[in-house]
């Protein structure tokens, strides 16, 4: 089964991901990360200048993003295990060749505090110029995340409120995902 992870930069995707992954059964999950599936160089995805002329990958774009790698490494790990976890951005627009059950979730946090969550972790864990994240937040991010990212949520199977502690997110999702599954099952029986 294929389980996707999507919300705001912030929300707490990677660490409800990881939560999942660890109430599972030992070896039955495999997570991919969606930051690991970015374009690299400008040939690809969309590309513009910062404030000092260098290119930069605008990652809040899905343009920006290998979808189609992202999704043949989900093919690739669902040969192999139970379930596979994508986290994400744009987690939601994976699309495997190959047929498999699937759930989708909504990690959903009010602007506010996954600013806040990208400020502790960006600024003030890794370095990052708080200048320039602001900026950045206040220019085009707040835009790109009404723009691509909030309509996937109507398409999600399920919204969970990103407060709540990640070990009490994954009891919602593992019920949610074992009730769709016996829901389908129920229906293929008719």
């Amino acid at each position: 089964m294929l389980l996707t992870m999507t919300g705001g930069a912030g929300a707490g995707k990677t660490t409800l991901a990881a939560a999942l992954a660890a109430c599972a059964p030992r070896d039955s999950v495999q997570v991919l990360h969606g930051d690991d599936y970015y374009f690299g160089t400008p040939e690809r995805g969309i590309w513009a200048p910062d404030e000092a002329g260098t290119p930069r990958l605008d990652v809040g774009d899905p343009r920006s993003m290998d979808v189609e790698g992202l999704s043949r490494a989900a093919d690739a790990a669902l040969a192999t295990g139970a379930f596979v976890i994508v986290d994400g951005l744009f987690a939601r627009r994976v699309a495997p060749q190959t047929p498999h059950d699937r759930f989708d979730v909504f990690v959903d946090l009010a602007a506010d505090l996954r600013l806040a969550r990208k400020i502790q972790r960006k600024c003030l864990r890794d370095g990052f110029p708080l200048d320039v994240l602001l900026r950045n937040y206040l220019n085009h991010r707040r835009d790109a995340h009404e723009r691509h990212i909030e309509p996937l949520r109507a398409s999600c199977d399920l919204v969970v409120d990103g407060t709540l502690p990640p070990d009490t997110l994954a009891r919602q999702v593992w019920t949610a995902v074992t009730t769709a599954g016996l829901e389908r099952g129920r229906q293929q029986r008719l």
